[in-house]
């Protein structure tokens, strides 16, 4: 011990040193822990992101598949529809039958799998996140803005859409029953073409873009 040294004052330096050194712990536990927490974070976020793609793996493999069988969805679709509906003759009848259970056993696979059939009934208001105009035309059973005809029902996977209804819009100036209500409100009475000043009767019939 040194004489200049009192044993209060290296108790001190021994106090001061002690305290440094738990300080210099308690800084390195802090980091510690803000690292194990990162670490955590990013393993969370790995997980999570690792099952993310695994589920859009599997949607986009059970989409795919889901459109390969639209076409067929379709064309019994359209056999159903060209099927005579008062045939005498019994294998007629028993073929239609056939058919008609196929189409719905179909469509019950196609929901179980979250495969959702998009067919607007005829009056509703023409969705632009669903629904595909092939032509508008004057109506006057349907307001303008609402849907007259579906041409080919649409197609929703989990809420995504895989394919637009196609269907026939009720001009502008169309007569329908909701065309007096749209116009009360002071809601455009055509929802894509309201703001198209050019649009007027010489182009009912014209095809029209409104794909989502």
């Amino acid at each position: 011990m040194s004489d200049d040294h009192t044993p209060a004052e290296d108790v001190n330096e021994i106090a001061d040193a002690a305290i440094d050194h738990i300080e210099a712990l308690t800084a390195e536990n802090k980091g510690l822990k803000e690292q194990v927490l990162r670490y955590a974070a990013e393993a969370e976020n790995t997980r999570r992101r690792a099952e993310r793609e695994a589920n859009d793996a599997r949607a986009y493999a059970i989409q795919k598949f889901g459109k390969d069988l639209l076409a067929a969805a379709d064309n019994m679709g359209r056999a159903l529809a060209a099927a005579p509906a008062d045939s005498a003759d019994t294998v007629v009848k028993n073929f239609v039958v056939g058919v008609e259970m196929t189409a719905k056993s179909l469509q019950a696979a196609f929901e179980t799998n979250g495969l959702k059939k998009i067919e607007p009934e005829k009056g509703v208001k023409f969705d632009p996140h669903q629904h595909q105009a092939m032509m508008e035309q004057p109506s006057t059973e349907v307001g303008a803005g609402g849907v007259i005809q579906v041409l080919q029902p649409g197609y929703e996977l989990l809420g995504r859409l895989i394919r637009p209804a196609m269907v026939v819009v009720a001009a502008k100036g169309s007569t329908g029953p909701s065309a007096a209500a749209a116009e009360a409100a002071g809601a455009p009475v055509n929802p894509y073409a309201a703001n198209d000043a050019s649009h007027d009767a010489a182009h009912d019939g014209d095809a029209v873009d409104t794909k989502a």
